[in-house]
């Protein structure tokens, strides 16, 4: 007896129980291994269809990162609040930081990107998100 018409006994009750044991856990295993290769066979094209979209994105990411060009604005204005004076700080320095900080963020070079506009805004943190924010940072270093 071949595979299919055993496999076609399994349709019938009164066929089953004519079956040999050994014919029995035959077929149950062939159905066993079919159900499994299927079953694989669809996970192994699913994950290459996500390992091809990755690359679709990752390439789109970069060519978008390359001719990105960044312009710094507040979130909300902000009145401003006179409260001790500070030490003047060299402007052109401070500019240099915050664009290489934006260059790295965005893992380019500092030429691929234009700042056009530093605005300080306050920080409305309450003090038990600046309290974590530092236990962080310090858990790091």
């Amino acid at each position: 007896m071949n595979i299919m018409e055993l496999i076609n006994n399994f349709k019938d009750p009164v066929l089953i129980e004519q079956l040999s044991q050994g014919e029995k856990i035959y077929a149950s295993l062939f159905v066993t291994l079919l159900g499994m290769t299927i079953t694989f066979t669809a996970l192994i094209v699913l994950w290459g269809l996500t390992a091809t979209y990755s690359k679709m994105v990752q390439n789109a990411e970069a060519k978008k990162k390359a001719n990105a060009v960044v312009d710094v604005k507040p979130v909300a204005p902000v009145a401003p609040v006179v409260t001790a004076v500070e030490p003047e700080e060299d402007e052109e320095e401070l500019v240099a930081v915050i664009s290489a900080a934006i260059a790295a963020g965005m893992g380019t070079g500092v030429h691929n990107i234009v700042v056009r506009n530093i605005v300080r805004v306050s920080d409305a943190t309450p003090a038990w998100g600046q309290s974590g924010r530092m236990e962080q940072m310090n858990s790091r270093m």
